[in-house]
């Protein structure tokens, strides 16, 4: 039977790509791609995960990705346990008293239930390692202080900048690596790693970062993270260049648009979607190419555009979306339940010279 990770190498190595190439075009870490290659399905996070890899890895070297994916089913298939019905021979089950199985039976519930009473009467605390997977996300303001703190997953990190406007820097992944957004592009660092930031763009370092706990494996259990601001360093935030920004009137489409908000300059921004349900998921942010990742329920996207990110979303009733731009944060509700649709949010120019950051449904 053909191996899908041999043809996925073999074309990779015919185009002359190296992994570190391909992780940065479409923005799936190198682990992952070298887990896609050797079959090695035990280091993604879930086979949602692994799916939605493997048909972006497929797509971008222009492979067949659903015969790709039929190989890893039948992979899949071939290696389950048979039944045990189907190989174990029939023996004749012995007669236990029932006194010795109501025993065991009521045994095995008081110890359910002390655990549960344990856990149900633990205090967390900021401090604890695990918090809720649900709980509200957190933000902070960093100041010239040493900042220590577990974040999670879409968390949010203010830069005070002299003006009224901060920049925002959120919390992209805490599974393995520790991710941050920021307006400068997406940073990743290593646990036990200390790696210097520069955060507009100046090839100066603007913060030091030292991640001192992660999990491999779970996600919802944050990251340890300690950060120092640089003495002396004055962050601008970033703006957005006008020929990178439409005039209103060049905006073709038949729905009306949605106004977020209304400025004398365009700035970067922050999209949150959480997922309700499974969702086929597309985004395309400022002019990078777009990234299709397949996204189930209780996961998180984030993502940080310059002028503009469009959206192609396979079930918008399983999708709830929040814009966080000039320090607030805007709930967005857009499409119907159920719809597949595909959406621009990004910075058009009226006639008067205002910056309206806009949502446009495309037809």
């Amino acid at each position: 039977m053909e191996s899908y990770g041999k043809l996925l190498k073999d074309a990779r190595e015919a185009k002359n790509l190296d992994l570190e190439k391909v992780a940065r075009e479409i923005s799936i870490e190198r682990r992952y791609l070298e887990g896609l290659e050797a079959e090695e399905s035990g280091v993604f996070p879930g086979e949602a995960y692994m799916v939605g890899f493997l048909k972006n890895y497929a797509t971008y070297l222009e492979l067949d990705s659903d015969f790709l994916l039929k190989l890893y089913h039948n992979k899949q298939i071939q290696e389950a346990p048979l039944p045990e019905g189907l190989y174990e021979n029939y023996r004749k089950k012995s007669f236990l008293p029932i006194v010795i199985i109501s025993s065991v039976a009521v045994a095995c519930v008081i110890i359910v239930v002390s655990i549960l009473l344990i856990i149900k009467n633990k205090k967390v605390t900021d401090d604890e390692v695990i918090v809720s997977s649900k709980s509200k996300n957190k933000q902070y303001e960093l100041t010239d202080q040493k900042f220590m703190k577990r974040v999670y997953k879409g968390d949010q990190l203010f830069i005070p900048n002299g003006t009224d406007n901060k920049v925002i820097l959120t919390v992209r992944n805490t599974l393995s690596s520790f991710g941050i957004d920021t307006p400068t592009g997406i940073y990743y660092v290593e646990l036990a790693e200390e790696a210097e930031l520069d955060i507009n763009g100046d090839n100066i370092s603007d913060m030091i970062i030292y991640v001192s706990d992660i999990s491999p494996t779970d996600e919802t259990r944050g990251a340890e993270v300690s950060i120092l601001m640089r003495q002396g360093m004055s962050v601008v935030a970033a703006t957005v260049s006008d020929e990178d920004i439409p005039l209103e009137s060049e905006i073709k489409t038949t729905h009306p648009q949605i106004v977020i908000l209304e400025d004398n300059r365009a700035y970067p921004f922050t999209i949150n979607a959480s997922f309700r349900g499974p969702c086929l998921f597309r985004d395309k942010v400022d002019r990078a190419d777009s990234v299709e990742t397949y996204f189930s329920s209780g996961e998180v996207f984030t993502a940080t555009p310059h002028n503009g990110i469009r959206l192609w979303i396979s079930n918008n009733n399983a999708v709830k979306f929040s814009i966080i731009a000039d320090s607030r944060t805007y709930d967005l509700d857009i499409g119907a339940a159920g719809q597949v649709f595909v959406e621009d949010i990004k910075w058009i120019r009226d006639t008067d010279g205002k910056y309206k950051l806009v949502v446009i449904e495309l037809d």
